[in-house]
């Protein structure tokens, strides 16, 4: 034992130790602000090192000897207020994750290098020999320097960049020159915060809201009821129900209440929409928080949040972590979706999940909405814990879409387009109705193949093939991002290549064939690479320049296209036979989502899926039932086989250049779990794709009925596992409740 609680405090620092570290507080720092929550720069080995305060320290395992001082407290106030400190705390224990990786994963990188949390602007002020150069009249052959120096001189105290900026855009050469005589000095100063309490009454609102549904309205009240307190809500509607105009009238209120909102959504895509709804509606400073944005924005948009400046933070899977101050409300947009589990990287944290947690400890509703809930958000609603709140289809909307399969096995098939599909095209297009045609896979074709030997273009550094991609002229892998040019014949024995097969880029060049008068629009990774690419394909679709959009799941992403009234469906098959138990799941919810794209207006939809086995019982399950049906006979056989949500499950991964490291590891790794009846151990067997970026991938996966248990368990086990000697051969991981086991 070394030290007291009066002199020992507990600090996280960006390190993969997975617990805290203990410093000593110097007579220097004694009267400084010590809580909780703010950085500090501490000594860490031979370099210094940013760290956040935990908290005091009732001891320490490490000897007196060894212990360091902090260096210097950098906030007056905590970057992280207690109850998110609580939260980023609890994702680490809950994920097994160190914990100053977490920590500093929560803020802007601008903040992990030391700059200031708080906003700071900018002024010029003059020293005693710049008033006094000013007073004689000085400098005489400088005019515009001479001129700042009367200005500053007039100012007194100074005067703000910004304000500068304003009367003078040319201001700055001339300071600069004052600076370098030693007549200004530049200063900092914090910017002042928003007012926290201030409500926004509803007439500040900018356009009067739309009448509700009366199950819109109930949602709106039941949700409005439970302010103040925590509960979880399941607002599962139909596409197109109106689950955003629910969230907004809720945002609303809770604005008017003097409080701040959270709305999560899965993709960057959707981020401008819904900023853009939420801006209109509502009338205040929103800030939005999303991968996409450079570190200087990221870093203003976090400061408004924290500072209370932004009414309604917005953002993607991150954003969970953000400083919201008096938070009144979480909205989880799209929460069955995949995006919210970080799976590559760092922390592998749900933020559907979070979202959930983090309500319940501030105290205040959480809504998730979806048309194709989560079957683990479903066994929730079941069981209690999460309220069940229905949205039928709209009065004013036409019927939902009729959903039809095309026998592939009974139709001729053009450039994988059915005669049904190719004829149902022609009629829509006729009635001036738009036309969307899915296919989950991007670029021209998804092979190269040689038309005498055989040979398979493959990527060298993935157990996978590459893609043509005919426009770029080029064969790229979707696994690791190697690309080379495409060659015209086969590299082994120098005879004709063709592409087999079918992806966004060829279905595009089929249907212009087909169609050549109907203005197409493409939505997959390779066209919309920035918001002002999606911006263009959304407004194509909505003056009616587009006719035709061919997309992957990007289509699928709440999107919201009035005119379309047929979606084609290309290969609804690849789901139904995955070694994944979650496949069948995905695949329904795909189906639903994209189909729900046609019929959004007054036109009535219809929905043609294209198949080889239209007798599989998922597919005739949601023709015959719809989601709910599906659901329904999906989670008894999660309950028969003893699968999420009825069992608990972690996956250890590993990956090595040497396929043999990750086994050696991982199978150590499972001896020294020793004997636990309780918990089972599967593996470890090589990944479905076992080599990716030239690295050899396997996995350990660990399953427990029960939650708790296999948290101890993983607790008593990990330290373990890190003492391995065969831990330095490769890289590994833990998920806790993978949405991947393949």
């Amino acid at each position: 034992m070394t030290g007291t609680a009066q002199n020992l405090v507990r600090v996280a620092v960006d390190c993969p130790l997975r617990t805290a570290l203990d410093y000593l507080v110097p007579e220097t720092l004694a009267g400084a602000a010590l809580r909780p929550g703010v950085r500090v720069r501490v000594p860490m080995g031979r370099r210094e090192a940013i760290g956040v305060l935990l908290g005091p320290a009732q001891g320490s395992s490490v000897d007196a000897s060894r212990l360091k001082a902090l260096h210097e407290v950098l906030d007056q106030e905590p970057v992280f207020e207690a109850g998110l400190l609580e939260l980023l705390q609890w994702t680490a224990a809950y994920y097994h994750h160190p914990l100053g990786e977490v920590v500093f994963a929560a803020l802007p990188a601008a903040l992990r290098e030391g700059r200031p949390a708080q906003a700071v602007v900018q002024w010029i002020a003059l020293g005693e020999e710049g008033r006094a150069a000013a007073a004689a009249g000085e400098p005489r052959r400088a005019p515009r320097q001479k001129e700042l120096l009367l200005r500053l001189a007039a100012a007194g105290a100074g005067r703000p960049a910004d304000a500068l900026d304003a009367v003078d855009p040319g201001w700055r050469e001339a300071a600069r020159a004052l600076v370098k005589r030693g007549w200004a000095q530049w200063r900092e100063q914090a910017s002042g915060a928003a007012t926290l309490a201030a409500p926004v009454a509803p007439a500040e609102a900018l356009g009067a809201p739309p009448a509700l549904a009366p199950e819109q309205v109930a949602a709106v009240e039941a949700v409005d009821a439970a302010a103040g307190r925590y509960q979880a809500f399941l607002l599962q509607g139909a596409t197109g129900s109106g689950k955003t105009e629910v969230y907004l009238q809720l945002a609303q209120r809770a604005l008017a209440r003097g409080q701040r909102v959270l709305v999560l959504v899965p993709e960057i895509g959707l981020t401008p929409q819904l900023l853009g709804r939420f801006e209109a509606r509502l009338g205040v400073p929103i800030a939005a928080l999303h991968s996409g944005l450079g570190d200087a924005d990221r870093l203003a948009a976090w400061r408004a949040a924290r500072s209370g400046e932004a009414r309604v933070v917005l953002g993607t899977r991150s954003a969970v972590f953000a400083p919201v101050v008096a938070l009144g409300l979480v909205v989880v947009d799209e929460e069955h979706d995949s995006s919210y589990k970080q799976q590559e990287g760092g922390c592998r944290y749900s933020a559907r999940d979070l979202a959930v947690r983090r309500a319940q400890q501030a105290g205040v509703p959480v809504l998730l909405g979806s048309a194709t809930p989560a079957l683990e958000t479903l066994h929730n609603a079941q069981a209690g814990r999460y309220l069940p709140l229905l949205l039928p289809r709209r009065a004013d909307q036409a019927a939902a879409p009729r959903l039809s399969l095309v026998d592939l096995r009974a139709h001729a098939v053009q450039q994988g387009l059915s005669t049904p599909v190719v004829q149902a095209i022609e009629r829509h297009l006729a009635g001036d109705g738009q036309v969307l045609v899915y296919l989950n896979r991007r670029g021209y074709a998804p092979t190269l193949l040689c038309t005498s030997c055989g040979w398979i273009a493959p990527c060298t550094e993935c157990d996978a093939r590459l893609t043509v991609h005919h426009g770029a002229g080029q064969l790229r892998c979707h696994i690791c991002g190697a690309a080379r040019p495409l060659p015209t014949q086969c590299a082994r024995c120098g005879y004709d290549v063709k592409p087999v097969g079918q992806g966004t880029e060829r279905i595009a060049e089929t249907l212009a064939a087909l169609f050549p008068k109907a203005t197409q629009a493409r939505l997959d990774r390779d066209t919309v690479r920035s918001p002002a690419d999606l911006d263009a394909v959304m407004r194509a679709l909505h003056d009616g320049t587009a006719r035709i959009l061919v997309g992957t799941q990007m289509v699928t992403k709440g999107h919201h296209f009035p005119g379309v009234s047929l979606v084609a469906v290309l290969n609804a098959d690849q789901g139904l036979f995955s070694t994944d138990f979650r496949a069948a799941e995905r695949l329904a919810q795909t189906i639903v989502q994209v189909a729900g794209r046609a019929g959004r207006g007054a036109r009535a939809g219809e929905v043609l899926v294209q198949t080889d086995y239209p007798d599989h019982p998922l597919l005739q399950r949601l023709l015959e039932a719809g989601y709910e049906g599906f659901a329904a006979s999906a989670l008894a056989e999660r309950a028969e086989a003893q699968w999420p949500p009825y069992t608990r499950l972690a996956v250890l991964r590993a990956s090595a250049p040497d396929p043999g490291h990750c086994l050696d590891f991982l199978k150590a790794a499972r001896a020294a779990a020793g004997e636990h009846p309780a918990v089972r151990l599967l593996g470890p067997v090589a990944a479905a794709m076992a080599r990716r970026a030239g690295r050899h991938h396997a996995q350990l996966l660990l399953e427990h009925v029960e939650r708790a248990a296999l948290h101890r368990f993983l607790d008593g086990w990990l330290p373990e596992v890190e003492r391995l000697p065969a831990a330095r051969r490769v890289r590994w991981a833990l998920d806790v409740d993978p949405l991947d086991i393949q």
